[in-house]
């Protein structure tokens, strides 16, 4: 994550929105500090996908379940 600091700026040389926000005098500087946000991500337990088979008794022993699927069929 990377920060960029601005100091020394003039409440007039910020954007309108900025300058609305604040409650310093026109003549005041300020520091700017501006931080990038971490990408949030949806938690892999939150997706609908997760634990989709939990419920299945047949398969309580993966490697059991596995082990039939991959078993010769003849």
């Amino acid at each position: 994550m990377s920060t960029l600091v601005i100091e020394n700026v003039k409440i007039s040389e910020l954007p309108e929105a900025w300058r609305n926000r604040l409650a310093v005098p026109e003549n005041a500087r300020v520091t700017i500090r501006i931080e990038e946000q971490a990408v949030g991500g949806v938690a892999v337990e939150d997706d609908l996908l997760f634990g989709m088979w939990r419920d299945r008794e047949d398969m309580a022993d993966v490697q059991a379940y596995l082990s039939t699927l991959r078993a010769p069929r003849f």
